[in-house]
C-alpha cells in the first residue's frame, strides 16, 4: 500500500479515533494512501506511534496525538480544536474508538454501566460536539460512526446489555446528527461490524472457552469480517462518491444480522 496524492481521499482532514490498532490503524492507513491528511488518537502511546510510523513509511501524511482520553471533556475539546484552528476545517470525522466490558444482566454492576456507556458514547459525542463547527466550515463533511450488529439483534450467545444499548444508541445518533447537519452538508452515515477478527476479539469473543467462538459456521458468507471489509466502506463514505448518502446504517457482517442461524 503507498499513498496516492490524487487519491479518492485528496486534499481532505480526517480526524479518525482510535489509531493504536484494528480498524482504526486500517483507517489511518487506507485514508492517507488515498490522499487524506490524517489526525489520529489513541489512549495507548506506543500502538498509536506504531500507526503514525506505518502511515509515513507508505508516504503518507499523519499527525498522531497520544494519548488522548477521549471521554474527557477538556482533552476532546483541546484536540480538536487544534486541528479545526490549523486547517479552518474537518472534511472527515470517524469515530472509531471504542472499548465495552461484558456481563449477565443480573451482574452488571452500575459501575460497569456507567464505564460502558462511557467509552461507547461519551467518546463518540464529544468529537461530535468539539468539531460540529469546523464540519460545518467545511461544507461537504462526513462523519463516520461505528455501531454494530449488537446495535440492531439481541444475542442469546452474548450477554452483552450494556453494549447493545451503546450502539444502539449510536445508530439513532446517526439519523438525528443526519438530520441537524444537512442545512450545513454535513452527512452523517453509520457502519455497523459483526464479528470481525481484531487483538481485542481474538482475546474475548473468539476466544477458546467463549461461547460465541465458533460464530463463523453460521456466518451466511462463511467467514470472519476483516478490518478492511469495514474501512472499505468508511472510505466511500468519506469520499465523495457517497455525496448523496445521509442518515444510513450499512451492515458490515457477511450477512449475520439478515439471515437466521442454519
Amino acid at each position: 500500500m503507498t499513498a496516492t496524492v490524487a487519491g479518492r481521499l485528496a486534499g481532505k482532514v480526517a480526524v479518525i479515533t482510535g489509531t493504536g490498532s484494528g480498524q482504526g490503524r486500517e483507517a489511518a492507513l487506507r485514508f492517507a494512501a488515498e490522499g487524506a491528511t490524517v489526525y489520529g488518537c489513541d489512549i495507548a502511546p506506543g500502538p498509536a506511534a506504531e500507526t503514525a510510523e506505518m502511515v509515513a513509511a507508505i508516504g503518507g501524511q499523519m499527525v498522531s496525538t497520544h494519548p488522548v482520553d477521549l471521554t474527557a471533556e477538556d482533552d476532546v475539546d483541546a484536540w480538536i480544536d487544534e486541528i479545526g484552528t490549523r486547517h479552518g476545517r474537518i472534511d472527515v470525522l470517524y469515530t472509531n474508538a471504542g472499548l465495552a466490558t461484558f456481563a449477565p444482566v443480573s451482574e452488571i454492576s452500575l459501575d460497569d454501566w456507567h464505564f460502558v456507556m462511557s467509552h461507547e458514547v461519551d467518546l463518540v459525542f464529544l468529537p461530535i460536539r468539539a468539531a460540529w463547527k469546523y464540519l460545518c466550515a467545511a461544507q461537504n463533511a462526513s462523519i463516520i460512526l461505528v455501531g454494530s450488529t449488537a446495535g440492531v439483534t439481541g444475542s442469546v450467545s452474548n450477554t452483552r446489555l450494556a453494549h447493545t444499548a451503546t450502539k444502539g444508541a449510536v445508530v439513532a445518533m446517526t439519523r438525528q446528527l443526519a438530520a441537524e447537519g444537512a442545512r450545513d452538508h454535513v452527512r452523517a452515515n453509520c457502519v455497523s461490524p459483526g464479528m470481525i477478527r481484531t487483538p481485542q476479539s481474538e482475546s474475548t469473543l473468539l476466544h477458546d472457552d467463549h461461547p460465541m467462538r465458533a460464530i463463523e459456521s453460521v456466518i451466511p458468507l462463511g467467514r470472519l469480517g476483516t478490518a478492511s471489509d469495514v474501512v472499505n466502506y468508511a472510505v466511500f463514505l468519506a469520499s465523495d462518491e457517497s455525496s448523496y448518502i445521509t442518515g444510513t446504517n450499512l451492515m458490515v457482517d457477511g450477512g449475520w444480522s439478515a439471515v437466521l442461524p442454519h
